[in-house]
C-alpha cells in the first residue's frame, strides 16, 4: 500500500455492536480514518473497490459469505493489501483464525468476550487491533520497501557444538513456522523452544498443527518438561516459558510475572534464560513480527557466545522484531524464510561435527 498521512480502514462485520464500536475507536485514533462499514462478505467485497481502503478488518463467522471465503476474494483482487481477522477467543474462532492465516491473512485480533462494557471493550480494540494497524504501514511488495543494508558480524572462528535451538517471532509467525518446523528432520539432534506472540488457545492449536505436519513431536510447552533432542515446544499462551537446570537436566518453567514489552509469552524472556543456561551452545532465531520484542535477548545470547540469525525483510510479513535485533547489531547473519531451515540444519549438524574431531585433526 502506498502509506499516507491516515490509514483508511474498512470494516467487514456482521454485527452491529462490534461495528459500531469499532467505528468509534478508529475514528477517534489519530492516524487512523474509517473508510467504511460493511454488514456481511459481499457487501464488504463491493465497498473494497469503491473505497479502496488501506487495510480491512474482517470477521471470521458472518452468515453467507463468511470470512474465510471474504479473505480468498481479497487475496485474488489484493494480494498484497493487509487483511486483520476480527476472531472471538473460542476453539472454532481459533481453528478459524489459523486457516486464515494459512490462507494469507496479514494477523489477527481476537474481539473482547465481554461487549456489553463499552470501555473495556474499546480498551482492548484500542490495545490489540489498532496497534496491530498502525504497524501495518509499511507492508507492501518486497521492491516497495525502503532497503535496509545489513553489516551482519563475521562468522565466529570458535565453532562450539549447538544444544539448543530459541526462535521467536509474532506478526507472520505461524506460516513462517509452518513453512520451518516441517522441514527440520527426524533425527534433529537438539530441542527447539519457540515463542510466538499469541493467546493460550491459539498456541495450543497451532502446536497440534505444526505436530500434524512435522517429523519432530510439537507440543505446548509444560513446566517441568525435559528437553531432549528432536522435541520442539511452543510457548503457552499468557505464560513466560524459559529454561532453567534440575540436577543434569533442562527443563522447562513457566510464570505469569509481568509482561514484557507488552508481551507475555516474551521472547526476550526465553533468550535470557536460554543464554544463563547454554551459553555459546545456544543458536537463537528471530523471524518476522511487529515490535522489539527478542532484541536485548538476542543480544543476552550473543553476548554468552552463542549464534543468532533472523529473517530478511522481504520475506517478512513485518520485519520489526528481525530488523530490531539488526539494529542492535546482535546477529550473525540474515537469511530469506526459504532458507532458514536448511540453515538451521547445517549450523546444529555441523557443529556437532566439528567439534566431535580429535585436537589437531584436518576439519576441511
Amino acid at each position: 500500500m502506498v502509506e499516507s498521512a491516515r490509514v483508511r480502514v474498512l470494516v467487514v462485520d456482521d454485527s452491529v455492536v462490534v461495528r459500531r464500536v469499532l467505528s468509534d475507536v478508529l475514528s477517534a485514533t489519530p492516524g487512523i480514518e474509517l473508510a467504511g462499514t460493511a454488514s456481511n462478505g459481499e457487501t464488504g467485497l463491493a465497498k473494497l473497490e469503491q473505497l479502496k481502503p488501506d487495510v480491512v478488518t474482517l470477521d471470521i463467522e458472518m452468515p453467507g459469505m463468511d470470512g474465510l471465503k471474504v479473505l480468498a476474494e481479497i487475496r485474488k483482487r489484493h494480494p498484497k493489501l493487509p487483511v486483520i481477522m476480527f476472531s472471538t477467543l473460542t476453539e472454532r474462532g481459533a481453528t478459524a483464525t489459523l486457516d486464515a492465516l494459512a490462507l494469507g491473512a496479514t494477523d489477527y485480533a481476537t474481539k473482547p468476550t465481554n461487549s456489553e462494557n463499552l470501555s473495556n471493550a474499546k480498551e482492548q480494540i484500542s490495545r490489540d487491533l489498532v496497534a496491530k494497524i498502525t504497524g501495518l504501514k509499511l507492508i507492501g511488495p518486497p521492491a516497495a520497501r525502503r532497503p535496509m543494508l545489513v553489516q551482519p558480524t563475521a562468522y565466529k572462528a570458535v565453532q562450539r557444538r549447538i544444544d539448543l535451538v530459541a526462535i521467536g517471532t509474532s506478526t507472520g509467525g505461524p506460516n513462517a513456522l509452518a513453512e520451518l518446523i516441517p522441514q527440520l528432520p527426524k533425527d534433529f539432534p537438539a530441542p527447539v523452544l519457540v515463542v510466538q506472540h499469541m493467546p493460550a488457545l491459539f498456541t495450543r492449536m497451532l502446536a497440534e498443527r505444526l505436530d500434524s505436519r512435522s517429523a519432530l513431536k510439537v507440543q505446548e510447552g509444560q513446566a517441568g518438561l525435559k528437553l531432549d533432542p528432536g522435541l520442539v515446544c511452543v510457548a503457552p499462551g499468557d505464560f513466560h516459558m524459559m529454561v532453567a537446570r534440575k540436577g543434569l537436566d533442562l527443563i522447562l518453567e513457566l510464570n505469569q510475572e509481568r509482561p514484557e514489552n507488552s508481551c507475555r509469552p516474551a521472547v526476550d524472556v526465553l533468550f535470557r534464560s536460554v543464554a544463563r543456561n547454554y551459553g555459546p551452545h545456544a543458536l537463537g532465531i528471530v523471524l518476522t513480527g511487529m515490535g522489539f520484542d527478542g532484541a536485548k535477548g538476542a543480544k543476552a545470547i550473543r553476548d554468552a557466545g552463542g549464534d543468532v540469525i533472523v529473517q530478511d525483510e522481504n520475506s517478512s510479513v513485518v520485519w520489526g522484531m528481525p530488523g530490531a535485533v539488526v539494529a542492535a547489531g546482535a546477529t550473525d547473519q540474515v537469511y530469506p524464510l526459504a532458507r532458514m531451515p536448511q540453515e538451521i540444519v547445517r549450523r546444529v549438524s555441523t557443529r556437532r561435527w566439528l567439534t566431535s574431531v580429535a585436537p589437531g585433526a584436518s576439519r576441511h
